[in-house]
């Protein structure tokens, strides 16, 4: 008898322990789901789309110098429905799997820039690591179909039950702890002896990152989802415009005259090819001596992103019709 009472109080133990665990599991994982929603606020906007936004007539897509470039703000107060896609280190994988899931929202004709940086045809990111961290992210705004490369346990330990990856993240459950959220802020420079130097110096570390201990700077399978991207919006009736936006005499300096040909080259051959036009500010002497325009050596402040949307509401012909009609 008292065996099997010994039996019976293992059997209870081993049933109510791992029940206890799963329990305080999910019940710690209801207040840490908001902490793990913080860490993606850039993708926030994405749900306003079908709510307070609709029929978008003017979008962008594209990786940092979309996200921070492209500034709707006074076009928006003008009555035009206008939504930034982009988003930092996103590649044109990510730009169609957004569309994909979203494009529609788009107007019929909707103007669509994509900008093509110097690190769009090989990784913005420098480790896969790096890549991997970043890429959960669109498993808080896409549905599986539309994510690259999707995998179920990635969207268990992300989506469902972000505490079984939270790691030191949560440290943010105690008290003590509060998260505090950094949001990229594009401040004006100002341009004295010293914040010059540390601009040329930041400037440099962008171009390490971008340029060096990279096996190569011009992946097939970036221009591949260039092209598919490029497809997508005319088979769904969108008007794509290829786009460099404004770098600094910093960040271009260094940039070397056979990567350069080999850039242009590149994208004057997809130009030609999809009879899309291309657009290029990397140069744009309006901004790249004039460093008050910009947040760091190849990013635009608010006060840049203005100006830039002024100009090339002028300069783009595409943009300016869907302005005039």
């Amino acid at each position: 008898m008292n065996r099997k009472k010994t039996v019976l109080v293992f059997l209870i133990k081993c049933i109510a322990i791992p029940a206890a665990a799963v329990l305080i599991l999910f019940l710690l994982n209801i207040p840490y789901r908001e902490i793990d929603d913080a860490k993606y606020m850039d993708m926030w906007n994405l749900r306003m789309l079908g709510n307070q936004i609709n029929e978008v007539e003017i979008a962008n897509v594209g990786s940092s110098h979309g996200a921070y470039d492209f500034v709707y703000d006074g076009l928006t107060q003008d009555g035009y429905s206008c939504f930034n896609f982009g988003s930092v280190s996103q590649t044109y994988q990510y730009d169609l799997a957004l569309l994909a899931e979203y494009g529609k929202h788009l107007d019929e004709g909707c103007v669509v820039f994509i900008p093509v940086s110097y690190f769009s045809f090989n990784n913005e990111t420098v480790n896969a690591t790096e890549a991997q961290a970043l890429s959960i992210k669109y498993y808080h705004c896409l549905s599986p179909k539309n994510i690259p490369n999707y995998d179920l346990y990635t969207d268990i330990v992300t989506t469902r039950l972000p505490i079984l990856s939270a790691g030191e993240d949560l440290l943010k459950l105690l008290p003590t702890f509060s998260p505090s959220l950094k949001v990229f802020a594009a401040e004006p420079i100002e341009m004295d002896e010293a914040a010059v130097a540390e601009f040329a110096s930041r400037a440099a570390m962008r171009f390490d990152r971008h340029f060096n201990n990279k096996e190569t700077l011009f992946l097939p399978e970036r221009e591949e989802q260039l092209l598919s991207l490029i497809d997508y919006c005319k088979k769904h009736e969108l008007t794509p415009v290829l786009i460099t936006t404004p770098f600094s005499v910093y960040y271009n300096t260094p940039v070397p005259e056979d990567f350069l040909d080999r850039f242009y080259g590149t994208i004057n051959r997809i130009a030609s090819d999809t009879s899309v036009s291309y657009y290029d500010y990397s140069h744009d002497a309006r901004f790249s001596e004039n460093l008050t325009y910009f947040s760091d050596s190849d990013h635009l402040n608010a006060e840049g992103a203005a100006y830039f949307m002024e100009i090339i509401a002028e300069e783009v012909p595409e943009l300016r019709d869907v302005l005039e009609e």
